[in-house]
């Protein structure tokens, strides 16, 4: 069911009153404003929460849209297109199931299912029913990134033969720290792994190319969290009295890893929630035969090149800010550098998936990406588990 070029594609947003529903909303909302229509033209239709506080006060701001306390009405609307889903890590393969087999379209948050075996269950069923599929990560579509792929596809660094790459934060690193549910092992299995170490992966999956054997170490570093009331988000403070119960954290709070690559380049990978002080790191270091490149999310719209092909005395790390010549980039602002953020990224992940659900062409990351994710999301568990080496296509 592709939309024609002049009718609104009709999105169902289940998860809508959390962060990154709303993220998703007011990202539709704004397509528009930035690109006009030629990417396609949108209507949230639906909203879906288990908050109905929370939906009422969202629904103001769409009055046209619907609103419901349970997913499967969104999903068994005949006129919806597209199922965006923002709700909880383990409630994404049997939405994104039921709504592929309902023949939606399916734009999916980070991480697309629990196990890699659920990923390519939704990859086989997307594919056979000729849908659309996307999954969130939108860190990739930071426009630095599109100048990174352009110049590793055209050569310039050579044959990359070495990774480093790492995202932190220190949500989790006050053992105080509220507990909330991405600390819940049923609610979010993968704990950080799929948390930020997909987006991680998602930067090696877009850039690098397919890991093939990794060994990877992760640990619980706070085993008990308070639980206070209303904590529901990474972030959420409280004033404790002592008296708060305790609950058992049962996923992953940090990982180390060290990788290869199918093309032979080796990776050096850590990602965490309990970084004391880094409210948001994350980096790369892409090393090649004829140069490298080295991005900084403190330098959001900046990478680093370096080439061999300098003359001597005069090599070293070039920036380059990423400006006008990016149409995503142009659509926002019109000097080089001057900064996109997480909220523009999302507005351009949205438009492009308006723009594939229009146009029925693919973009990465579909949900076959999400499927190569996944294995090196399961693929870490079962190598800490194992306390030895796996090769990730046999998981």
């Amino acid at each position: 069911m592709n939309a024609q070029q002049n009718d609104p594609v009709r999105v169902g947003v289940l998860g809508a009153c959390g962060w990154m529903g709303r993220v998703h909303s007011n990202a539709y909302q704004n397509i528009e404003s930035y690109y006009g229509r030629r990417r396609g033209a949108v209507e949230v239709t639906w909203l879906a929460d288990a908050d109905p506080q929370a939906l009422a006060e969202q629904a103001a701001k769409f009055p046209s849209a619907q609103t419901t306390g349970d997913w499967r009405d969104v999903v068994a609307d005949p006129d919806v297109d597209l199922i965006d889903i923002c709700l909880p890590d383990a409630l994404h393969y049997e939405i994104a199931k039921a709504a592929i087999l309902a023949g939606k379209h399916v734009y999916c948050e980070k991480p697309l299912s629990d196990s890699a075996e659920e990923a390519r269950e939704l990859a086989e069923l997307a594919r056979e029913a000729g849908v659309i599929t996307r999954v969130g990560y939108s860190f990739m579509r930071n426009p630095a990134h599109d100048v990174a792929r352009e110049i590793i596809e055209a050569g310039e660094i050579g044959e990359i033969t070495m990774v480093k790459a790492s995202q932190h934060i220190d949500s989790f690193g006050d053992p105080n720290a509220p507990f909330i549910w991405r600390a819940d092992g049923e609610l979010a299995p993968t704990g950080i792994i799929g948390d930020t170490g997909s987006h991680v992966f998602a930067f090696l999956d877009g850039l690098v190319g397919p890991v093939a054997w990794l060994v990877a170490d992760s640990r619980i570093i706070t085993p008990r969290r308070p639980v206070v009331a209303g904590a529901g988000a990474y972030g959420s403070t409280a004033e404790l009295t002592g008296d708060e119960p305790m609950a058992d954290v049962t996923n992953a709070d940090a990982v180390n890893l060290v990788c290869t690559f199918s093309n032979g380049a080796m990776g050096l990978v850590d990602f965490s929630r309990t970084a004391t002080g880094r409210k948001f790191e994350q980096k790369y270091e892409i090393y090649g035969t004829k140069g490298s490149l080295v991005y900084n999310y403190d330098e959001i719209n900046r990478i680093r090149l370096y080439s061999n092909a300098d003359p001597h005395g005069r090599r070293g790390f070039k920036a380059i800010d990423v400006g006008v010549e990016n149409e995503n980039f142009a659509a926002f602002l019109n000097l080089p550098n001057t900064g996109l953020g997480y909220n523009e990224t999302k507005i351009i992940e949205a438009s492009e998936v308006v723009r594939s659900v229009t146009t029925g062409e693919s973009m990465w990351p579909d949900f076959e990406a999400g499927h190569r994710i996944a294995q090196l999301v399961e693929a870490c568990q079962t190598s800490s588990d194992r306390r030895a080496w796996v090769e990730v296509a046999t998981i």
